[in-house]
């Protein structure tokens, strides 16, 4: 696993890593603010909660950025080899997807916790605790 993260670059990982403790932290916030919840702050817990959402697309694009750039720097050096074999282009192409492939999961878990508060905030306002 700290392979990958290190394959990844670490700084895009690192960055991204931030990023999920940053919807973590936000994601228990509003939990204790979902649990404690009176009725006539409903509006702006919703517009809290969909920070999540938003931050966990900021991941998503990040880590698109990170491959973006990953590839932008393996066909530099592609170019500056010259003949290089598929092998070697579709390793480097393995590498740059980490940054993505961590993004969408970074993604996925804020909607996961986005939706689970938001379900929670609606039950609890249909059963009016």
């Amino acid at each position: 696993m700290t392979n990958l993260f290190y394959e990844g670059g670490p700084l895009f990982m690192g960055i991204l890593t931030l990023i999920l403790l940053v919807i973590l932290i936000i994601g228990v916030t509003n939990a204790v603010a979902v649990s404690k919840n009176n009725s006539e702050r409903n509006d702006s817990l919703i517009q809290r909660l969909s920070r999540i959402k938003s931050v966990g697309l900021f991941a998503l694009v990040f880590g698109i950025l990170g491959q973006l750039i990953g590839l932008y720097n393996a066909f530099v050096q592609i170019q500056a080899m010259g003949n290089v074999s598929p092998a070697i282009l579709a390793g480097g192409m393995k590498v740059s997807m980490i940054t993505t492939i961590y993004g969408t999961v970074i993604f996925l878990i804020a909607y996961l916790i986005w939706f689970g508060l938001v379900a929670l905030l609606e039950r609890k306002m249909s059963t009016g605790s």
